[in-house]
């Protein structure tokens, strides 16, 4: 670096603002270049500078974010009021180029300082900022809206954050864990008129943790019209307490009009959320360990509940009402006697569904909550064992598409769990269940369900400290709340997955047609069984029909021996539901059912984790290519090689046709997937 502005010298560097972001420059930063005049400014961000010259304060004219060669905590550090943390942070959110303001339950932070060509600024311990690039002629890092969006959250668009290069927004001391970062933005200087403010095209790149993950974004484009919100959301992993979110200009668009602006990153609003909650002790498996003797405990204060419950009932007499009343959804113990006078006695009208393991009924508690009962019959395969395992399982899990457990029963030959209602029952029937109880789902909604159910089973495996293989994932096991948005449900056969482990060896137990290959021969269990099952969902969705009962003819076994073909012959629209309208979409339908096939993948080193599905579901990764060709064909036969399973399993297919699906159900066996068998 001394080399390079010695070289430079003769050009008077010392009269000119120096931009030298991201160059990989190395050695001392030069003295003068720290004590220039103000108004002259620097630029020195990302860069490998060393330590010889540390300033003690951050100059208003001098960028030196990510400038040193050191950790990453103290390169962000550098001349800082402090570098002390008084405590982790498990959440920020930020208003760009805002005030304060507060939407719904969360408050966001005001951003408002002036900025500047080449600044470090910060105010707050939990995070900061770093812009870099001049305008032209208008120096303005912010845009104020002048136009109504319409939405809950509009004062967010009311401002924005600009940058002629490179804005970065940083969270420092949070918690290290798996978080999920959202976005907002909304095009709020570019308009729809014949103004100048109409003429520019804005293009930018979006990094988190130094990944791409935004390529040549164009606000107005995905949006589709200016002025309108625009929410992208991704998950991040923080290792040493530190977030960074990157907005580049990349090349593309227009970064000048010929009156006046400016057209590089912009950005509405950032928040930064952890999937987890903050621990009370330890770190690492030490952490585990916690969370796994709580759950032990708290099933051992659960025992003794249902004792006490057990014992005060045989000596008291009290009134449905005080009964009702005395009902606290906290404690998690239920009294049969109260599930009884809420389901009014498990009265058949009362009954939702019904499955292996029993029925499910309806109740209203005395307050108005709607619960569903699932009573574990006396001959139920999913026996004790289970229904403990639910409840542990269940019961530490907080996520929008998990069901939520209110808590249990279990008197004399009773077992009952007791959730939330979900009005529309499961998935299964709403697309191909009898006739009155289907569901004309379109395919926004259709598409966001099988998004839902990915969140879902990313937070199981890479989100949630204990990580979950559900192990029955199927279209029975998806309810659906009042506005349609998935519940996964049923964890009775679920399992912990140790990261130390490359998998569980374990009984096969599932149901047929879900169950991925290596689990369903061998009993190798993975997540990435949870995945193949969630490949056949994603199937069942997008064609309306079911993986068992429908074959279009005798040569095949089953929905995806039929889709596998279809993807051959280069005609998966075939596969799609012929009752949507005009709104399918068929990107985003011929995306879904090839992220169904990857997911079906008879290798699970092949199959995607749940984190990259969503991310190709909602269109932020490109979709790998799948060629089946090689793997399920013969050079001279036009038939799927599942002959096999054909020859097997053709009876027990046969006879599952005339069977409905039902509320949920498990089934010990095999299934209908390929694999070497066939």
């Amino acid at each position: 670096m001394a080399k390079v502005l010695r070289l430079q010298t003769h050009l008077s560097p010392k009269k000119f603002p120096l931009y030298l972001t991201s160059n990989k420059l190395t050695g001392p930063i030069e003295d003068w270049i720290i004590r220039r005049e103000s108004n002259l400014h620097a630029d020195l961000s990302y860069n490998n500078f060393n330590e010889s010259i540390e300033p003690t304060t951050c100059p208003e004219n001098l960028n030196l974010f990510r400038s040193y060669n050191a950790t990453k905590k103290s390169e962000l550090g550098k001349c800082l009021s402090s570098n002390h943390c008084s405590k982790n942070w498990y959440s920020v959110h930020i208003n760009c180029g805002g005030e304060s303001v507060t939407i719904g339950d969360t408050p966001y932070e005001a951003d408002d300082d002036s900025a500047g060509p080449a600044k470090f600024f910060y105010s707050k311990e939990s995070w900061g900022a770093s812009n870099t690039g001049d305008f032209w002629v208008e120096r303005n890092y912010k845009a104020t809206n002048v136009s109504a969006i319409k939405g809950d959250d509009t004062e967010l668009y009311t401002t924005a954050r600009l940058s002629a290069l490179s804005l970065t927004y940083y969270g420092r001391c949070l918690a290290n864990g798996n978080y999920t970062v959202t976005l907002h933005f909304a095009e709020i200087v570019i308009r729809d008129n014949r103004s100048f403010r109409s003429l520019g095209k804005r293009m930018f790149d979006v990094y988190i943790q130094g990944e791409r993950k935004l390529k040549d974004f164009d606000i107005r484009s995905l949006a589709g019209e200016v002025d309108k919100a625009l929410i992208r959301k991704f998950n991040a992993v923080v290792e040493d307490g530190i977030l960074e979110v990157r907005f580049q200009y990349a090349g593309k668009g227009t970064t000048a009009v010929p009156i006046r602006g400016n057209y590089g990153p912009l950005i509405s609003a950032i928040s930064f959320e952890s999937n987890f909650h903050p621990p009370t002790s330890g770190r690492g498996k030490r952490q585990i360990l916690h969370i796994i003797a709580g759950a032990v405990t708290a099933s051992l204060i659960l025992i003794f509940a249902i004792l006490f419950v057990s014992w005060r009932r045989s000596r008291n007499r009290i009134s449905k009402e005080e009964e009702l009343r005395g009902l606290d959804l906290l404690t998690g113990v239920f009294t049969i006697r109260q599930i009884k006078v809420a389901t009014d006695n498990f009265d058949a009208a009362n009954k939702i569904g019904e499955g292996g393991f029993g029925s499910v009924y309806k109740g209203t508690l005395l307050d108005g909550t709607v619960i569903a009962v699932k009573q574990l019959s006396s001959k139920s395969k999913q026996g004790n064992r289970e229904f403990v395992n639910e409840i542990g399982m269940i019961s530490g899990l907080q996520h929008p598409n998990l069901v939520k457990l209110y808590g249990c029963c279990a008197e004399g030959n009773q077992l009952l769990l007791v959730y939330e209602y979900l009005e529309n029952n499961s998935l299964a029937r709403a697309l191909f269940g009898p006739e009155e109880h289907r569901l004309k789902i379109d395919w926004p909604t259709r598409q966001k369900i099988c998004i839902g159910i990915a969140k879902g089973l990313a937070f199981l495996h890479e989100e949630s400290s204990l990580k979950i293989v559900h192990r029955d994932i199927k279209a029975t096991n998806i309810l659906l709340d009042n506005k349609l948005n998935p519940k996964i449900s049923d964890f009775g056969l679920a399992k912990l997955d140790d990261e130390d482990n490359t998998h569980i060896s374990t009984r096969v137990a599932g149901t047929i047609g879900y169950m991925a290959p290596e689990y369903a021969l061998w009993g190798y269990l993975t997540y990435k069984a949870d995945v193949y099952s969630f490949g056949v969902v994603a199937l069942e969705i997008a064609a309306g029909k079911s993986i068992m009962t429908y074959r279009p003819n005798e040569k095949f076994v089953c929905l995806l021996d039929w889709a596998v073909v279809l993807q051959r012959q280069g005609k998966l629209m075939d596969l799609v539901d012929e009752t949507l309208g005009s709104d399918l979409k068929q990107d985003e339908a011929l995306r879904m059912i090839n992220v169904a096939l990857l997911c079906t993948n008879p290798s699970p080193a092949l199959r995607p984790t749940m984190s990259a599905v969503i991310r190709i579901l909602e269109d932020h990764l490109d979709l790998p290519e799948f060629n089946v060709e090689s793997r399920f064909y013969d050079d001279c036969d036009d038939h799927l090689n599942f002959q096999g399973l054909r020859d097997k399993y053709g009876p027990m297919l046969s006879s599952s046709q005339s069977q409905p699906p039902t509320h949920s159900s498990n089934i010990t066996g095999t299934e209908c997937s390929p694999s070497s068998s066939a």
